[in-house]
């Protein structure tokens, strides 16, 4: 069972997190497969977890990880939604934010 952030309990949907996926990777050119892929990687962290109830911000958060692996439009685009951006510098501060993680990997 997921905790969403209003408390409320909510069954886990597979195919809620799939269109999750599917919405933020919209026209990008990601393949069938990776996505499956990402899906069921987030399924495999979520049974390691080994909990009852899961919080709904820990998935999003693994969704945020995944895409940014994915494609880093989709990632904005989720993270958009997610995170609630009010106006463009919302956008801007975590570009920068990618960049810097970016490039701390890189070097």
């Amino acid at each position: 069972r997921l905790i969403k952030q209003d408390a409320s309990r909510a069954i886990f949907d597979e195919n809620k997190l799939r269109t999750s996926f599917l919405k933020a990777l919209e026209k990008r050119p990601v393949s069938t497969v990776a996505i499956d892929s990402a899906v069921k990687g987030i399924i495999h962290r979520l049974r390691a977890v080994g909990e009852r109830e899961v919080s709904s911000r820990l998935i999003g958060d693994w969704v945020m990880d995944a895409l940014r692996e994915l494609d880093e439009v989709a990632y904005v685009r989720f993270a958009s939604v997610y995170r609630s951006f009010q106006d463009v510098n919302a956008f801007r501060e975590e570009i920068e934010r990618m960049e810097q993680t970016s490039e701390t990997k890189k070097g």
